[in-house]
């Protein structure tokens, strides 16, 4: 069901010409393992599935993967692999595959061989689909094969969404892409800002903040049919929404009564509930991983810093200490990391984890004004917004800083990525 919601996107929503484009990658592990994937056997089609997993691969930092035209021979079955062949261009893996097609829809199937131990890691294995979804075949695959050697699922096959704004004419735009970039397409288009755009838990839905009635409100909008819906239209702030881990409330921010503070709504009844009650300015919500509490920023503490409330008691603890600034707490998938913008006397604005048990800090990002942190759904990698060269673009480091990727915008600026579900 979830595949042919992300059909409907494809066709509902069209591509754009801008799109995050030539993936660098800026820091890789520093033995990445070496994999040999061959072009497949079969007709030419009009993606290249070796090249896209190759480039996923790449693009986790833990792969240097070689091209087809750097290996020796080209055994398309396990009686015609030469181990010493591939032992001799220093690969640890070799992933063959051929291509057929009938009707109109295609098979690509696949094999993994381990070069070291000279066996077969898998048995043959396929995915099938259309033209139109060759490059999700290929990311399927590019899934299959990280899982199978690092024991993490794989998130190729996820997507992002991020705003792209522009400033003349001024207009931004809601974009949703495959998580390399790929495939860009416009969700919403607006001559108002939009803001905060984040996930529901279960990929079929985003909420927002857009100014299109003149003054903020936070929207929900159904991917599959484009139908939008405002949740709030109160004066003031209405912003930063983020779901609940059941996608049945939303926590949010309004000012309804003069001070920013800490709300939440429940969808369906659209009862609202306020959480925080402080002269300070509480902002930037996120749930805790079973729900029962949210971490929010604010300056009660004269500076920024990231507090938790606990819901059913209203018990509010500082979570941050490290740094005279902590703002945009998320935290990681298994409950243990909580990621953030952090900035220390004198330093610049980096995203940086703590972990929530110890409190230790470990700063991930080497650039200024790193804002937006959002974390894969597998937990190994977050991507954010940054500046280089004065232009919005966004970029991605794994959990333990050892692999930095960047992904630059052909053009506009780049901000506010969120990274969704797995589907």
């Amino acid at each position: 069901m979830k595949r042919i919601v992300l059909f409907c996107m494809v066709l509902l929503s069209g591509y754009a010409n801008a799109q995050l484009t030539n993936i660098t990658i800026s820091k890789g592990i520093d033995n990445p393992t070496r994999i040999a994937v061959d072009d497949f056997a079969g007709p030419k089609l009009a993606e290249d599935i070796p090249a896209i997993i190759r480039n996923d691969l790449n693009f986790s930092g833990q792969f240097e993967s070689i091209d087809s035209n750097q290996l020796i021979t080209h055994p398309r079955s396990e009686s015609e692999i030469s181990y010493r062949d591939f032992k001799a261009i220093k690969a640890e893996y070799l992933l063959i595959g051929s291509i057929a097609e009938q009707g109109g829809r295609y098979t690509a199937s696949y094999e993994l061989f381990d070069v070291v131990q000279q066996k077969r890691v898998f048995i043959k294995m396929s995915v099938d689909g259309s033209e139109t979804q060759l490059r999700d075949m290929a990311h399927r695959i590019s899934d299959k094969v990280y899982e199978t050697i690092t024991g993490i699922r794989g998130i190729f096959s996820t997507k992002i969404i991020y705003v792209e704004a522009f400033s003349k004419p001024a207009r931004s735009r809601l974009m949703l892409s495959d998580v390399d970039g790929a495939r860009a397409r416009v969700l919403l288009e607006s001559k108002q800002p939009i803001m905060s755009p984040v996930w529901s838990p279960d990929g079929t839905r985003v909420a927002y903040v857009s100014f299109e009635s003149d003054r903020p409100a936070i929207y929900i909008q159904t991917l599959a049919t484009g139908r939008k819906e405002q949740i709030t239209n109160f004066k003031g702030l209405n912003g930063a929404p983020a779901w609940s881990p059941d996608g049945q409330k939303l926590a949010m921010v309004l000012s309804k009564d003069d001070n920013p503070e800490i709300y939440t709504v429940d969808i369906a009844s659209r009862a609202f509930t306020r959480v925080t009650n402080q002269f300070a300015i509480d902002t930037e919500p996120s749930w805790t991983i079973d729900g029962t509490g949210i971490f929010f920023t604010s300056d009660r503490g004269v500076r920024p810093q990231i507090y938790k409330v606990t819901l059913a008691t209203g018990i509010t603890e500082r979570v941050t200490f490290d740094g005279d600034y902590n703002a945009r707490g998320r935290v990681s998938p298994d409950g243990k990391s909580l990621v953030m913008v952090n900035k220390r006397p004198g330093g610049n604005y980096q995203i940086a984890a703590q972990d929530l048990k110890s409190g230790n800090i470990r700063i991930l990002t080497e650039t200024n004004y790193d804002e937006s942190p959002t974390i894969a759904p597998n937990g190994a990698m977050l991507m954010y917004a940054t500046s280089v060269g004065g232009k919005g673009i966004l970029g991605a480091v794994s959990l333990d800083a050892r692999t930095k990727v960047r992904l630059p915008s052909k053009q506009g600026d780049v901000r506010e990525p969120a990274w969704s579900p797995f589907f």
